[in-house]
């Protein structure tokens, strides 16, 4: 049995004083699923401070692709796990629509978290133009593809995917808990044999209230929350929610 997962994504949000202010207002009682939590880099290290004997996860919102040498401004994999960081975000629609990264390029980052022993959470999704069109399925299907033909063995056995429909991200709107088991599935099944142990999770605008009807669908292991993990009491809804 797949064990839920909830990841906060902070995206370009937050300081040394919303920070403490969180975790001093976060409690976790009654949650069993997974959690980690992505800050921006400048707080990593206060952040993984912060989570030592809680039993949650560091995560990064990114990496590059590269090990080391003349790349101004990039972070490695290694960088990250000096810092305790064990989960890096790759590929998610931010970083592909408003900074040109490919599909190519996010299968570099995948690998390269991976390579050094994090675990990347790979993000795909369509947007709502693509929806319109009947094409998400394809979308999905390519955006895996490029990671799949770039690396080689099993990769997905060390992964997680999250589904985010563009549509759906900040936008208040949500996959109706139908129209995200549909791609969930079909993501299950792309994976083939390692698909079965796979965590997929949703992301979209996921929120307290509409949690629970999402992780009752049979392939969504759990959420990528972005808006809804800055406040403290409503993530932790979120994270009982799931298990």
């Amino acid at each position: 049995m797949r064990t839920p997962l909830v990841a906060a994504n902070w995206k370009m949000n937050g300081s040394r004083e919303f920070a403490e202010q969180f975790f001093a207002a976060l409690d976790l009682e009654g949650a069993t699923a997974e959690v980690v939590i992505c800050p921006s880099f400048p707080y990593l290290p206060q952040v993984g401070e912060k989570l030592k004997g809680m039993g949650v996860a560091l995560g990064a919102q990114n990496l590059s692709q590269e090990t080391s040498g003349a790349f101004t401004g990039e972070v490695s994999a290694g960088m990250l796990l000096d810092f305790g960081v064990r989960y890096a975000i790759v590929g998610h629609s931010e970083r592909r629509s408003l900074y040109g990264e490919s599909s190519e390029l996010v299968a570099g980052k995948f690998l390269a978290a991976q390579s050094a022993g994090l675990v990347p959470i790979l993000c795909v999704g369509e947007t709502l133009q693509e929806r319109e069109a009947e094409r998400t399925l394809e979308v999905i299907g390519s955006q895996l593809q490029a990671v799949a033909e770039a690396g080689s063995g099993n990769i997905w056995g060390s992964a997680i995917i999250a589904y985010e429909p563009v549509w759906a991200i900040g936008t208040g709107k949500t996959a109706t808990p139908e129209q995200a088991q549909q791609v969930h599935g079909f993501i299950r099944g792309y994976l083939g044999e390692a698909g079965a142990a796979v965590q997929i999770l949703y992301g979209g605008s996921v929120k307290s209230g509409n949690a629970a009807t999402l992780f009752a669908q049979p392939d969504i292991d759990g959420a990528l929350v972005g808006g809804a993990s800055l406040d403290a009491e409503e993530f932790a809804r979120i994270c009982r929610a799931a298990g």
